[in-house]
């Protein structure tokens, strides 16, 4: 018999936490009335996102994201639901990443991106009673409501340039990386209103159509989740996912389809909100672990 594998077994207890946090997390939104769902993981296109490779599955491809399905559902009068699910993409990998990762997402009808925020508290609170999480040396007050810090403020604060700026020289992300995130401290804390070209599937806010409806959930110093409030105007979709395609064209990437069973059904979909949110990355936080390899059973070069 060979020699146990040391570097698997030690991974035991980090697991059984992690199974302990999936299935609080199906009771918290099952608690709420939330519908589970599975979708497809081989489909024919995802969401034409610039920034987001897809790992191709023969003439298909692996799902980055569970979205469009989920919004077809919700599209069909489907009530409020949820999905873990594992996806896929391309190129990711370090301390934070891995190409192949579990991901938990959730949408609401007749909601925006506040009621995402909100669900976020409750989900945590539901997840860490005592309101307090170590962190790295550090203790965490998840005592809600949580901060929005705009992206426009954030780059005011934090960044060498403006907002407008950095899309000019198409340098946001970076500069977002490099600059603004390292500032947003280690507490629960909304970056919200991003910038009308970032956001590929989000509706623009009433009022100010220079911005969207979008937020992302920074924790311990982790992006941990990612939601807006929904378009639902086919037409613009449809724009938007062309001229996304586009640009992943102009920078090299391969040709992909444009998902067009969403765009046909999309008209269907009324007021709603979807966020996505990174298990591993939360099982992290929850169990004082900083790398994402230690969450999960099998790297794939483990394999």
């Amino acid at each position: 018999m060979r020699e146990i594998n040391w570097a698997l077994a030690r991974k035991q207890q980090k697991l059984t936490e992690r199974a302990r946090i999936l299935q609080q997390v199906r009771a918290f939104f099952i608690g709420r009335g939330l519908l589970e769902v599975e979708t497809p993981q081989r489909i024919p296109a995802n969401a034409p996102e610039q920034h987001i490779d897809a790992v191709a599955a023969g003439a298909a491809v692996l799902q980055t994201s569970p979205e469009l399905a989920m919004k077809r559902l919700l599209a069909a009068s489907f009530p409020d639901l949820f999905q873990l699910c594992r996806v896929w993409r391309d190129g990711e990998r370090g301390t934070r990443h891995l190409p192949e990762f579990t991901l938990l997402e959730w949408y609401r009808r007749d909601a925006d991106y506040a009621t995402l925020m909100a669900d976020c508290e409750s989900l945590l609170a539901h997840l860490v009673p005592t309101g307090r999480l170590a962190w790295q040396g550090t203790t965490i007050d998840l005592t809600p409501p949580w901060p929005r810090l705009s992206v426009a403020e954030a780059f005011r604060r934090h960044a060498s340039c403006s907002v407008d700026e950095a899309l000019a020289l198409g340098r946001f992300d970076m500069i977002l990386t490099l600059e603004v995130e390292p500032q947003l401290g280690g507490g629960p804390l909304f970056l919200v209103d991003y910038p009308a070209p970032l956001a590929a599937l989000a509706r623009l806010k009433p009022g100010d159509a220079t911005v969207a409806e979008r937020c992302e959930l920074y924790l311990g110093g982790l992006e941990l989740a990612n939601g807006f409030s929904e378009l639902t105007d086919p037409i613009e979709q449809r724009a938007r996912f062309v001229a996304d395609e586009a640009a992943r064209r102009a920078a090299g990437k391969p040709p992909r389809l444009l998902p067009e069973p969403y765009l046909d059904e999309l008209s269907n979909l009324t007021t709603c909100a979807g966020i996505a949110l990174g298990i591993d990355r939360l099982v992290m936080l929850l169990t004082d672990t900083p790398d994402i390899a230690e969450v999960v059973a099998f790297t794939p070069d483990q394999l």
